[in-house]
């Protein structure tokens, strides 16, 4: 990073921090740097570039569901909901799309080598992956992890972080059951916890909402047991690359969300900030000349 790029980070950071202070010229005053000027009108991607490269890990019911949408909107990065992708795929006929349909068409599994495939093709094609991604569904076991990183340590874009949401099962029970889903986004409320504005209609798109099939006690029995045996380890994995971080997802969805941003990269979450408030930080800066 040039001496002009340190600049403009003081600077944002400054005018973060007390913005009062800031217009007054008291803290720091950078009001003659042509070259930070410049940058603020011009080239945001080279100095403040956002690439949001996590995974959501956590049994069914955690919160996955309502926190990846909030981090995808915050960072304007892609959400991946794997087994939503997969059925795109298989919409649309793609390549990928019909391999896996012969294979479920027969009752088996898609492989680790095609779910891989199908989320790289996302990651080359979707323009909303530009500032990084967030995967929710996959991986879920040992070896996908291990596949995951090999592909995108093929792409230089290595994960950064795997955030665990940890809750007991004992508390999963009422959130299930009372959850409601938006097939179109992903998008998930809770009867009771996070109730839309009217009742079985998405707040943003006014579409109706569903319940799950599989939303009940002795479905939720075996995915979890499922979850146990085969999904957990995975954190062991990442606790071993020192990617892990663990939530907990027993909170309210607003502390939860506190929670994340606070073990995500330093650099990657000023970035995002930075670009939130951009048209706020350059009205300052052109303010003070």
């Amino acid at each position: 990073m040039n001496s002009s790029d340190k600049e403009l980070r003081a600077f944002t950071l400054s005018a973060l921090q007390s913005k009062e202070e800031f217009v007054r010229g008291v803290k720091y005053d950078f009001k003659q740097t042509k070259a930070v000027t410049e940058m603020l009108d011009t080239d945001l991607d080279k100095v403040f570039p956002v690439s949001l490269r996590t995974v959501f890990l956590g049994p069914p019911g955690a919160g996955k569901g309502t926190q990846a949408p909030l981090l995808s909107e915050y960072f304007k990065a892609c959400h991946l909901s794997t087994g939503d992708i997969l059925r795109a795929h298989v919409k649309q006929g793609t390549e990928l799309g019909i391999q896996a349909k012969e294979i479920m068409d027969k009752g088996g599994l898609v492989s680790d080598e095609i779910m891989v495939n199908i989320i790289k093709n996302e990651l080359e094609d979707n323009v909303a992956c530009k500032n990084g991604f967030i995967l929710d569904g996959f991986p879920r076991t040992v070896p996908q992890a291990q596949k995951l990183d090999e592909m995108l340590s093929a792409r230089n874009t290595p994960l950064e972080t795997a955030l665990e949401l940890e809750i007991d099962d004992s508390l999963l029970v009422s959130r299930i059951t009372g959850r409601l889903i938006h097939p179109a986004s992903g998008r998930s409320y809770h009867t009771e916890f996070n109730p839309p504005k009217v009742a079985m209609t998405d707040d943003v798109t006014g579409e109706p909402l569903i319940r799950r099939s599989d939303d009940n006690v002795e479905a939720l029995t075996k995915r979890l047991a499922t979850y146990h045996s085969q999904t957990a380890p995975i954190a062991a994995f990442y606790k071993s690359q020192y990617k892990w971080r663990g939530i907990d997802a027993a909170k309210k969805p607003d502390e939860v969300s506190v929670r994340i941003m606070e073990s995500l990269p330093s650099d990657t979450v000023i970035s995002a900030l930075f670009r939130n408030k951009a048209e706020e930080l350059k009205t300052l800066y052109h303010a003070t000349k």
